[in-house]
């Protein structure tokens, strides 16, 4: 063949190629082997790297999970009920990411970061990997801010800074998610975002959380995270680590972030579902045994970050349910030793009205004593001794009626302090109410109330700080130590509101 009638046979393919649109791309492709609960196996992906994503039939997703010399084991990200054997598995060539940015904020996304309310398509300013290193110990610094959630029995004795991780455990029905959706509800004006992630949660809570979000206006500073418990196991296992993804990126724009996890029990179970049906060796409760490792790669990304990283921070706010109130388990143990602190939720004091339930004496923060305001620390220091006492006092008083007048006067103080821990659902206490009215208790003014005008009593010393102490509450808020003179005003408010003759 001349070299000119192969010009011409071939010039017409090589006008068509110039002009095609799409590049020719290479990738690699398998097939599916077995389809499993939430989980399926490929053969022919030899370059598939661990955790990278793979798509199937459709826009169906995997997870590469386990790498095998034969097979790839994957877990899906979406319903399998389009996926048989022999359906074609495709690389894509990047790990799992999720959409992060300011127009995540007042949406709600599942594990991958894809609308769920119906919304507009999300303009994200980029992605993030889900999986990401914690910060290493030079980049962090102290935790000195606290994080108030509105709730006296919390701010008071139990504190939370922003970048600590607190833990949140207690029975089922005791009240966790509404301690952590007061906690978000109380940022409205503090300046952080939060980040509410729902692990195999009922659609009707997760419906009614985010109904009250949007209904008080909490949702325009939060991005919810839905993970259904009908959606697929690997959904369930990916959520909190998206989570903390998003958070992460207004973190590191130098803004204080809040990530509450509701609830880890249901990730565990999720991750031992998975293992089990990937035939991993199961340990203590079936439980695989990195599982301590899952849950301590996701928490360890909380912080605080140093000025020189751009001084944001990422609290975090995880619950686990616990059985017949019992912190020893091994995912309660497991979560203890990695978080700075744990909030302990009594069913006991639950079924009695107590709300909210917090057991103070066995709830502890290892780092918020320090992140706490100067009055704070001068009005509680003797507030959990007192409790304590009282509580040691009360159940011996039941087995002897013939008390002595000073055991039955420490009763009665407290029973009022007990009385004024309480708080009703969602009435959330700026830093200088809760400060007045914990004195007052303290101090034994309460003392001479009965006992159910103890709440009326408090709604008076709150009205009174409010019209009278608006530069005394502004210099406690802005950190001032509460000197005898500031104490003084305090006590002379608090007794003018319950009627009583300053004596100071």
């Amino acid at each position: 063949m001349s070299s000119s009638r192969a010009e011409a046979l071939f010039a017409p393919l090589e006008r068509l190629l110039e002009g095609a649109s799409h590049p020719l791309e290479v990738r690699e492709s398998g097939r599916v082997s077995y389809v499993g609960n939430g989980i399926v196996r490929v053969e022919g992906l030899p370059r598939v790297a661990s955790e990278e994503l793979v798509q199937l039939s459709g826009d169906s997703l995997g997870l590469a999970f386990t790498l095998e010399e034969s097979e790839t084991c994957l877990v899906l990200l979406d319903d399998a009920a389009s996926i048989v054997t022999g359906t074609p598995a495709m690389r894509t060539g990047r790990v799992l990411d999720v959409p992060v940015g300011h127009a995540l904020l007042g949406r709600v996304v599942d594990a991958v970061g894809r609308p769920l309310d119906g919304g507009r398509s999300l303009e994200a300013l980029g992605r993030r990997p889900v999986e990401g290193p914690a910060p290493p110990i030079i980049s962090r610094a102290p935790v000195t801010v606290p994080l108030h959630t509105g709730v006296k029995a919390v701010d008071a004795l139990v504190p939370i800074g922003r970048g600590q991780r607190e833990l949140l455990l207690g029975d089922r029905s005791t009240g966790k998610t509404a301690l952590a959706l007061s906690t978000i509800l109380n940022q409205a004006h503090s300046g952080v975002v939060c980040v509410y992630c729902a692990v195999g949660q009922r659609d009707s809570a997760v419906a009614g959380v985010i109904e009250e979000l949007r209904a008080t206006g909490a949702l325009a500073y939060t991005v919810v995270v839905v993970a259904r418990s009908e959606d697929p196991a690997g959904c369930q296992f990916v959520a909190p680590y998206a989570a903390t993804s998003i958070g992460e990126f207004f973190m590191r724009e130098g803004r204080d972030v809040l990530v509450v996890y509701d609830d880890l029990t249901c990730h565990a179970r999720a991750y031992r579902e998975l293992c089990l049906l990937l035939r991993r060796p199961p340990g203590r409760d079936a439980f695989p045994g990195d599982i301590f490792y899952i849950h301590s790669r996701l928490l360890e990304r909380a912080t605080h970050l140093s000025r020189e990283e751009g001084g944001g921070s990422l609290s975090a706010l995880p619950i686990v349910v616990t059985e017949a109130e019992d912190i020893t388990a091994y995912l309660p143990t497991n979560l203890i030793s990695i978080t700075d602190g744990q909030i302990v939720l009594s069913s006991t004091l639950f079924q009695r009205g107590l709300l909210p339930a917090v057991d103070v004496t066995r709830s502890v923060s290892r780092v918020g004593g320090d992140a706490q305001l100067p009055a704070y620390r001068a009005v509680t220091g003797d507030l959990r001794l007192v409790y304590a006492q009282y509580q040691e006092l009360e159940a011996f008083s039941r087995f002897d009626t013939r008390l002595s007048p000073q055991t039955r006067k420490a009763l009665e103080h407290g029973r009022r302090v007990r009385e004024v821990l309480r708080q009703d659902d969602r009435e959330l206490l700026d830093v200088s109410s809760q400060i007045a009215v914990l004195l007052a208790a303290t101090t034994g003014l309460f003392d001479e109330l009965p006992l159910e005008r103890v709440a009326d009593g408090e709604r008076r010393i709150r009205a009174v700080l409010r019209a009278r102490c608006e530069k005394l509450c502004h210099r406690i808020e802005a950190g001032a130590p509460l000197d005898d003179v500031m104490r003084a005003d305090l006590l002379a408010s608090a007794r003018a509101a319950l009627g009583e003759q300053d004596v100071s």
